[in-house]
Parts: structure tokens; sequence; C-alpha cells
């Protein structure tokens, strides 16, 4: 997860967040290039008088300065379509879960075992240990295999919710009567934090996310133990 006073994007736990973190800082590279440009011809225009009767009309500077910006559009346009063809449904998930919002607590199916689900709340303050985070440690963790494709299907039961983890690039709204669909590959083992990003009422900052990534065995052992 993030730290205190980081200014940066988080660390990536999936090859999604990787290259939306490598996207963003292609697109701060251009941007600062444009920038720098810009105030360097403002500072010239300020502190020097000169003019010139060529530059007063011309044709090719017009050209120059409407043929730049789209060459310039086209390398954020093509990275950025690559992305979401990346991002796009994975066809064979290992395993499916469906996320329920609710007011104001998640609950888990795990579609493809049976009868395993759960409901997720957040730890109360008073109940919080020294190896817990305030506001993101939940009851019950989101145990998942690292390095598997995973689809997720999230639906809300009452009132409009978001399912996000910012540390995998997923961010998926969930709608009464409606399901949504997203996929991700966590490539780490480690716990990951997350929280509903909709204003969903009085309790909207008390539901949080917690993933816990593991191993292939560690959650075949922890869903027979379920079982």
């Amino acid at each position: 997860m993030t730290t205190w006073l980081n200014m940066s994007l988080q660390d990536g736990a999936s090859p999604i967040m990787e290259q939306l973190i490598f996207f963003h800082d292609h697109t701060l590279m251009i941007m600062l290039m444009i920038i720098t440009t810009v105030l360097y011809m403002m500072t010239t225009l300020i502190w020097n008088k000169h003019t010139s009767r060529f530059m007063l009309e011309g044709q090719l500077i017009e050209t120059t300065w409407t043929i730049a910006p789209a060459i310039i559009l086209v390398f954020i346009a093509m990275p950025s379509l690559r992305l979401l063809y990346l991002m796009d449904e994975i066809h064979n998930p290992t395993m499916t879960l469906k996320a329920v919002g609710h007011q104001w607590y998640w609950s888990y199916e795990y579609s493809d075992f049976t009868k395993l689900e759960f409901d997720s709340y957040m730890i109360p303050q008073e109940e919080n240990q020294t190896s817990t985070f305030r506001l993101l440690d939940t009851d019950n963790r989101i145990v998942l295999p690292m390095n598997s494709p995973i689809r997720l299907v999230v639906t809300a039961a009452d009132v409009l919710h978001s399912w996000t983890i910012p540390s995998l690039g997923v961010k998926t709204d969930a709608t009464p009567g409606r399901l949504n669909q997203t996929s991700f590959s966590i490539n780490h083992p480690g716990i990951l934090y997350g929280q509903c990003s909709e204003i969903c009422g009085a309790n909207h900052s008390f539901m949080p996310i917690t993933i816990e990534s593991v191993s292939a065995n560690h959650f075949i052992n922890w869903v027979s133990s379920l079982s």
C-alpha cells in the first residue's frame, strides 16, 4: 500500500497497474516538454523586443503549430489504446469472485466452489491491533491465488457502490440490478487494501476491501479448511 505523504501512485501489484503507471509517467514527460517549451517562448517574448516581418504572417509556422499538437496526441493515444485492449476481458479465468455491496459492508461469493461465501466488515477502532490499519482492515479478508487470472463480478443490493483496489488498477461500479465485470491478476503475495470509492451514504468511508494474495497451494488449503 501507499505510505504517508507519498505524492506518487502506489506500487503496482498487477501487470495492468504497472502498465498504467508507465503510461502515467509517459504522459507526464510529454506534458513537461510542452510546459517547458511554452514557458521558454513566453519568457523570450517578455524579455526580448525583436520583431520580424516574416513572422507576422506565415503559412509555414501556422501549419507547424497545427500539425505538432496532432503528432503529440498520437504519441499519447497509441499507448492509451494499447492499455484499453490489455484491460479487456480475460476469456479463460482461473476462478470467479462475486462482490456484492451493501450498506455498508461487502459480501463475497466464490462462484467456483460450493457454499463458499462470507460478509466482510471493517474492524472497529476499539478492536484494532498494532498490526492492523485503521479503517482499512476487515474481519474477513478475500483470499486469492497470485499469478492467476481472476474474473470479478460486482453488483449491489441497495445503493451505488464502487469496488476499488488502487494497487491492482481495478475500479468497478456496483449497481443494483446490474452485473459489472472486470478481471485482474496479482503478481506477488501480500495484503492489498482498497475502499468503496462511491459516495454511498453516511457510512461510506467505513466499508474497506482487503485482499490477501497467497500461493496456489495456500489457497487450496484455505478452501479445504472452509469446506
